[in-house]
């Protein structure tokens, strides 16, 4: 009897220790790496989820700014972390899809050393012209380049950007070498289009928002499949004929390599959670966003069928980041 209640003892206490070990483990923050800085929209819509998530999630959940290498510093940071559900990436496509094109060494290899949680958002980009543009929509556009070839110039944010490929698409589009003249940041890119010192700039819908309200520019289109909520007048490249010119940008979350499926399923779960409160898609409308969700795998068929849109865009460019 007495062996049997040293047994039964045991057992209760080794469930006991093993129960205070998984509340220890479910008590520790989830960390979530951002390759940018505090303030910037990656940073802002980071901070709108997490505040959502830790409820779901019953821990905390903290914002691990690590800016650095266009969001490449994170993704050597993640790569590095344990696979312990304790940290994850907010990272737009640039860093999952896009470097492995541009960079001829990187640190990580987004096939193998990450695992997709899920998508968080999309946005759109948008053409824009000077005011005072004699185009006033896409088709004139085209047949204004053709008169004038020598004003086939258009500016991005920056070189090896999404609206620097994008600006490259249009040109294949609408059959016309397109120059790119990169900038830098939005700023500068904003006050050389309603200088005019640019005929056409591309960048994301929001950036734009302003200034076409004001009269000081004119949206051409936008590139989505569908017509930009913050922007709903405006037609896309497809609607006016061009359906090559379609591309968008997006966010999205992603785990170590080797984290376990129960994992990245509990995360998951929590990040869709947060997705489909009414506050956080209003707080996304608000800033040209429009939230996503879905499962792992949406998430990586997206990096694929992105890789096969923007891959050829990419070489045709020529551009190399290294």
């Amino acid at each position: 009897m007495k062996r049997r209640a040293l047994l039964t003892s045991l057992a209760l206490a080794s469930s006991i220790l093993a129960s205070a070990s998984a509340s220890a483990q479910n008590d520790k923050p989830l960390r979530l790496l951002v390759g940018f800085p505090a303030g910037v929209s990656i940073d802002v819509v980071t901070r709108i989820i997490s505040e959502k998530m830790k409820d779901e999630l019953k821990r905390p959940v903290i914002v691990d700014n690590r800016p650095g290498a266009g969001g490449r510093l994170a993704a050597d940071l993640l790569k590095a972390a344990p696979p312990d559900g304790n940290t994850v990436m907010v990272t737009p496509i640039v860093v999952p899809v896009l470097a492995p094109m541009v960079f001829s060494k990187l640190g990580y290899n987004p096939e193998t050393d990450f695992a997709p949680v899920g998508k968080i958002c999309d946005f759109s980009f948008a053409l824009a012209v000077p005011a005072n543009s004699p185009v006033k929509n896409l088709k004139d556009y085209a047949a204004w380049l053709k008169v004038h070839p020598q004003e086939a110039n258009f500016g991005s944010p920056a070189a090896g950007s999404l609206p620097h490929f994008f600006g490259v698409m249009i040109g294949s589009a609408l059959n016309v070498d397109m120059v790119h003249v990169p900038f830098n940041g939005g700023s500068a890119l904003q006050s050389a289009v309603l200088g005019g010192h640019v005929p056409a700039g591309i960048d994301v819908v929001m950036e734009w928002q302003q200034n076409a309200k004001a009269g000081k520019v004119r949206v051409l289109a936008t590139s989505g499949a569908e017509r930009s909520k913050i922007m709903p007048d405006i037609p896309t490249f497809k609607e006016q004929g061009f359906p090559e010119a379609v591309g968008q940008g997006w966010f999205a979350m992603y785990a170590p390599a080797k984290t376990s499926q129960a994992t990245i399923d509990e995360i998951n779960k929590a990040l869709n959670k947060a997705l489909a409160a009414p506050e956080v898609r209003e707080r996304f409308a608000s800033l040209g966003l429009e939230a996503a969700g879905g499962t792992p795998a949406g998430l990586q068929k997206t990096m694929h069928d992105d890789a096969l849109r923007w891959g050829p865009t990419v070489k045709k460019s020529g551009f190399r980041a290294d």
